[in-house]
């Protein structure tokens, strides 16, 4: 395994030097769930604050774009792309968020973000009906471009909604 990358060699946090690295094209995808009682799950339509999935689908948009003044040490990157899909699953609520981009760094901090801050809102909009709402999951599936090329995340690498 190689040294953390956002550390220089006296060990102080380091912001990593891409200027050397070519611009490709870059995408990554990232998950969360948010374990929601039955209760709260029928009361999505009717909420007073508005629709918690649309609002949680473009607040996760919105943490995309907003990424690099969130995370200290990401670079600020041009986005070609960001998207968040909600969907009520049986337990809650699954958040698949995508971001792309043509660049000399990956996207994957980005669609995190997206994935995060969506479930965030899922939470803040919920909270008034049940304070004991989950996020669980948050976790990259894949991430495509650069040097390191490809990453799929192993179905198997880890506990499903269901399990937990």
């Amino acid at each position: 395994m190689s040294r953390l990358s956002h550390f220089d060699d006296a060990g102080s946090a380091s912001m990593v030097d891409v200027g050397s690295k070519s611009a490709t094209q870059r995408s990554a995808k990232a998950r969360a769930f948010v374990r929601l009682a039955p209760e709260v799950l029928e009361q999505l339509p009717r909420n007073p604050k508005g629709d918690p999935l649309e609002i949680a689908r473009i607040a996760g948009i919105q943490a995309a774009k907003k990424t690099a003044d969130l995370i200290p040490l990401c670079h600020p990157l041009p986005l070609t792309h960001a998207d968040v899909a909600v969907e009520v699953q049986e337990g809650g609520v699954a958040i698949t968020a995508t971001a792309a981009t043509f660049a000399r760094t990956g996207v994957e901090m980005e669609a995190m973000s997206a994935a995060t801050v969506a479930a965030l809102t899922v939470y803040d909009m919920c909270k008034a009906l049940d304070k004991g709402i989950e996020i669980r999951e948050i976790r990259l599936l894949e991430k495509t471009g650069g040097k390191s090329g490809t990453y799929r995340r192993d179905s198997t690498s880890g506990p499903d909604s269901a399990d937990l």
